[in-house]
């Protein structure tokens, strides 16, 4: 709290509850700078010294600072249930002050938290995404591919309709909650005269029960599409799609966080006062209660959807690894039969000079071709090279191009 993103949102408060809600949004989004470029020099960095390895040891070094992670995380909670408890038990107001600048201070160390988690998630994913890559058999992702610049756009927009899933639980288990409430304070005189206990059990069955039927189909999308993707599209789409969701991802998880985080430091500094153009505002006036609407926007976003995010990222992944070796050969047939609808016939040809040392102990230097990744003789690559000019140039079909390239053990396309 003071710090001055916390106090542009504070200011913005003081013209109402719109303003508060387009200040918080801005910091969050300033607050992906930092982060992404120091993410990507970690990652450039750790590359340059080790190649994909050093990126895959630059993540297990961020994850092993999971206990801190915990510690860190676990304290924001921990002081806001304090302070719960305290109001609740009707303790002197300083301990309820007290217990607001530790979860203030929660708030801030959470953020930071959640900023490792989906750092790691980015470098974790980079690794996998590796190892993808080469247990399917792809060379390189070719975005000048039209269904591979569709799948980055479709990987783009997974993490936005996760969180709007998200979000849209938080939303539906409030309104449940909300009702319940009401049908108690109707039902249940003098609850809030502290004469009659509430029903603590129903309200706590809700959230849990939503929490569990409502991610459903977050989980869903995330375990599904990977696959659906995989086997109709072939593994090199799949991979557009995989950097699409780690690209968007990580952005929506810092920004979510980070503003969420903000909205509530904002709301918790009215509880001690805060000067707007020189006039002091405190709890329950107007100012107060924009800021109030902020945090309870903010709340599913550092909570539920920023969190939510490094869980996408990993798991969507994991499971895109899990399937390579099943896509990577009907990924190629299936890549082919397009182009042979296409009328397309691409042979991969490679000159090769390989050297050794005969008996004599002289250095012998030998060309040696290779046509689709099978090793041929210079006359065999001849032959073939031909043969694809004919097919090119239309003097040879398509299946006297295919049973020629099949005489000589390899494909035309």
């Amino acid at each position: 709290m003071g710090k001055a993103p916390v106090m542009s949102i504070i200011q913005q408060s003081s013209t109402g509850h719109a303003t508060n809600i387009i200040g918080g949004l801005s910091v969050g989004m300033k607050s992906t700078v930092i982060p992404i470029l120091t993410l990507a020099g970690g990652i450039m960095a750790s590359y340059y010294f080790a190649g994909l390895y050093g990126v895959a040891i630059a993540a297990a070094g961020m994850m092993a600072t999971t206990a801190m992670q915990l510690a860190i995380d676990a304290f924001g909670p921990i002081a806001d249930n304090a302070g719960g408890i305290a109001e609740m038990s009707q303790l002197p107001p300083e301990v309820r002050e007290r217990t607001d600048n530790l979860d203030a201070v929660g708030n801030t160390t959470a953020a930071t938290g959640k900023g490792f988690a989906i750092a790691s998630a980015a470098l974790t994913s980079l690794a996998l995404f590796a190892a993808f890559v080469g247990i399917a058999g792809i060379d390189a992702i070719d975005i000048y591919k039209a269904p591979v610049l569709a799948g980055l756009f479709v990987g783009g927009m997974i993490p936005f309709i996760f969180s709007a899933l998200c979000i849209q639980a938080v939303g539906k288990a409030a309104m449940d909650m909300v009702q319940e409430v009401r049908r108690q304070f109707r039902e249940i005189p003098g609850i809030m005269e502290y004469k009659a206990k509430p029903e603590y059990e129903k309200c706590v069955a809700i959230s849990t029960k939503a929490s569990i039927r409502e991610m459903m189909l977050p989980g869903a999308i995330a375990l599904i599409t990977p696959i659906i993707i995989g086997f109709i599209f072939g593994p090199e789409v799949l991979g557009g799609l995989l950097a699409g969701v780690t690209v968007s991802g990580v952005l929506m998880g810092i920004f979510q966080s980070n503003a969420g985080g903000a909205w509530d430091n904002a709301k918790k500094s009215f509880e001690k006062g805060v000067m707007i153009n020189g006039e002091m505002f405190y709890k329950k006036s107007e100012p107060h209660k924009a800021s109030v609407t902020g945090d309870t926007v903010g709340d599913p976003f550092k909570d539920t959807s920023g969190p939510s995010m490094n869980i996408l990222i990993k798991l969507m992944s994991i499971v895109s690894l899990v399937i390579a070796p099943y896509i990577s050969v009907v990924g190629n047939e299936k890549a082919d039969g397009m182009d042979m609808m296409h009328g397309k016939h691409e042979m991969r040809m490679e000159m090769k000079i390989m050297k050794s040392i005969d008996s004599l102990g002289n250095e012998v230097t030998d060309t040696v071709c290779i046509v689709n990744g099978k090793e041929m003789s210079k006359a065999e690559c001849a032959e073939m090279d031909e043969c694809k000019k004919a097919c090119e140039s239309g003097e040879m079909s398509k299946e006297e191009c295919e049973k020629k390239c099949a005489e000589k053990g390899t494909s035309c396309h």
